[in-house]
């Protein structure tokens, strides 16, 4: 009828149809289970992308540029901030950046996916506050603070200093879990996928 032609009509833009992508942010303090959770989503679900972050922390032996970062140095990376590139960014420590570039997030919406994230808290913060319903936040929660202690300990990623603060950042992200739209606690991790 008329009112459906007019609706369709709403959605085609320069002769090519829109539809509206959203934005969802997983979200938790380091080991909790986020990574794990949104590559299992990712390979359940065809319509989700995910969103690459930028950072200038070192290159791990498995990561590779451009999947699981785009690694930029200090100087680049303070270029984008000064240029307004980013949807989010953070020093989480001295010169080791962290942050969601526009375009990424653009790039994605372009192609007609949903976007997925990986951040930390803040990040995910940062993205809600501008995307508002658009976007959805689950937050991720250990079963208790010593399990996400332990499960740090055991990837022996990091020295006794970064470990240290990787602990007293964790206890802030913590209490960030009832400012999201979704709280899941990983306790077993085949009853969280």
């Amino acid at each position: 009828g008329k009112n459906q032609r007019a609706a369709c009509e709403c959605l085609v833009v320069e002769g090519a149809f829109q539809k509206t992508t959203k934005l969802i942010v997983v979200t938790a303090p380091s080991g909790a289970g986020k990574t794990t959770i949104v590559r299992h989503l990712l390979s359940v679900f065809d319509e989700l992308s995910f969103s690459v972050s930028a950072t200038t922390r070192a290159k791990r032996p498995h990561e590779k540029e451009g999947v699981d970062y785009y690694f930029h140095t200090t100087q680049e990376f303070r270029a984008h901030i000064a240029e307004d590139d980013f949807i989010e960014w953070e020093e989480v420590y001295a010169d080791q950046f962290y942050g969601t570039l526009k375009s990424e997030i653009q790039r994605l919406r372009d192609l007609g996916k949903h976007v997925i994230f990986d951040i930390d808290v803040r990040g995910a913060t940062n993205i809600k506050k501008h995307y508002g319903d658009d976007c959805h936040v689950i937050f991720i929660k250990p079963p208790s603070f010593h399990d996400l202690i332990a499960r740090l300990r055991a990837r022996q990623t990091e020295s006794e200093t970064s470990f240290a603060k990787r602990i007293a950042r964790m206890r802030v992200e913590m209490t960030y879990e009832n400012n999201f739209d979704r709280i899941l606690v990983n306790d077993l991790l085949e009853v969280a996928l």
